[in-house]
């Protein structure tokens, strides 16, 4: 797509977190007269203010005034709820609001790699974009993942392939985004608040990263999921998918112990299932999408299977933090929902002692309750949600509830036994304790690391 021209007009952008920060420095870049709005002051108001100031960009905390609709182009950060004050002013303006990955794909001559789905999204990015890299690509991951897209889209040449992890928030608002390969990994029912509690609201949401996409581009999904394979009909164009389950025509397959990637009509064995690093089904999925993907970027299959091999997962997802006395500390801090807990507990054979609890979403904890009653030896429950864990599975296991993250560590580390797990795997959000996953997922290995 051609680079737009901004310069010397007006762009609103709403939100001063990550995102919000990135796209306005992007439109100062390309020469426009910015303006930042936010409802809340930011903890690092002083800095981030000299900052703003030094590079011209005006900017406003504490409530948006009428000055934000006062603008060529409208900007929102994927934190920003559609049904907001600003946003619900601004569309009955007729005012076109765009999302910030919408605002950099404007700005970039690299070809886009966008990776939804309701879990996996940052292994399957950081995976793909380790293969990418190994075979001598030049890829960069952002999104969701590391850097705002905004950050890096206009750096990046033709040569480049920029893997973005994509949320739903973050398609919510796009018009023009087109990615080169569209991967939508699994849905299930997740932010339903900011669906109006409508699940099919949410998965016409996920579909949305196929919107633009023409004959030439990819998409890949999973054939396993029920919801995304009712659903593709949204889709119109050539797709390949992937599936444990089913030899696949087009795509990737699990035959026996190996995975066959069926790419131009070439059925190959690329790796057994044992050789992959990264262990569990969800993992399998996640790592057949990589290979899909980098397949259709001219990856051989030999530098596709060694990324396999090599790549170790990634941060705060089954991270495996440090062994004490024969007690190993795994920190699954990521798992901001149900169903990414469960595949967590699937994926471990050793007794579970399970660190649950934080922000509710509306969970529903009858999807764990198999995989507890198979590996979990008790839960302990933190954050606003532990009266209702303790309510929704005290009948299945003990469930012992703590004030804080680090009363729950020492609570783990005094009841288990040698061999046991102790598995920090919340299947909520963190923002009651804690800034986001990742500040909880450092606190938790702090906590551990000083046992």
């Amino acid at each position: 797509m051609e680079v737009i021209d901004i310069r010397n007009r007006k762009v609103s952008i709403i939100g001063s977190a990550r995102s919000g920060i990135a796209a306005a420095y992007l439109a100062r870049r390309q020469g426009a007269e910015v303006f930042l709005s936010d409802t809340s002051q930011p903890e690092n108001y002083d800095e981030l203010k000299k900052e703003l100031s030094e590079n011209k960009i005006h900017f406003e905390f504490g409530g948006h005034s009428d000055r934000v609709f006062e603008c060529d182009y409208l900007i929102t950060s994927p934190g920003v709820p559609s049904n907001s004050d600003v946003l619900t002013k601004a569309n009955n303006l007729g005012i076109v609001i765009n999302s910030e990955i919408e605002f950099a794909s404007w700005f970039t001559k690299a070809k886009i790699v966008g990776i939804t789905g309701t879990n996996g999204k940052t292994t399957t990015t950081a995976l793909t974009n380790y293969i990418l890299n190994l075979c001598g690509k030049k890829s960069l991951a952002a999104g969701n993942i590391g850097n705002a897209f905004s950050l890096i889209a206009d750096n990046a040449d033709e040569d480049s392939i920029i893997v973005l992890e994509t949320s739903s928030f973050q398609l919510d608002h796009i018009n023009s985004f087109r990615p080169d390969a569209a991967v939508l990994l699994n849905i299930t029912p997740d932010h339903l608040d900011r669906y109006e509690n409508d699940f099919q609201k949410y998965i016409d949401s996920k579909f949305r990263i196929t919107k633009n996409q023409m004959n030439s581009d990819l998409f890949v999904y999973n054939q396993d999921d029920e919801v995304i394979q009712n659903n593709t009909s949204k889709c119109k164009i050539p797709a390949q998918s992937f599936s444990i389950l089913n030899d696949v025509e087009k795509g990737a397959s699990l035959i026996g112990d190996k995975v066959y990637l069926n790419f131009n009509g070439r059925s190959e064995e690329l790796i057994s299932a044992k050789e992959i690093l990264i262990k569990g089904s969800h993992n399998l999925y996640n790592s057949m999408a990589a290979s899909l993907t980098a397949k259709y970027f001219g990856c051989p299959n030999d530098g596709i299977k060694k990324g396999l091999q090599e790549f170790k997962g990634v941060e705060h997802r089954l991270e495996l933090v440090r062994t004490l006395h024969g007690i190993t500390f795994i920190n699954d801090s990521k798992a901001t929902n149900v169903r990414s807990t469960y595949y967590a507990l699937k994926s471990i054979d050793q007794p579970i002692i399970l660190i649950l609890g934080g922000r509710e979403k509306g969970n529903d904890y009858q999807e764990i309750i198999e995989p507890i009653k198979q590996n979990v030896k008790f839960i302990l429950a933190i954050g606003e949600a532990k009266e209702k864990i303790e309510s929704a599975l005290h009948q299945i296991k003990k469930v012992i509830k703590c004030k804080t993250l680090e009363e729950a560590v020492d609570k783990g580390f005094d009841y288990a036994d040698e061999n046991d797990i102790v598995l920090l795997s919340p299947a909520c959000k963190s923002f009651d304790m804690f800034r986001d996953y990742e500040h909880r997922g450092r606190r938790f290995k702090d906590i551990v690391n000083d046992l």
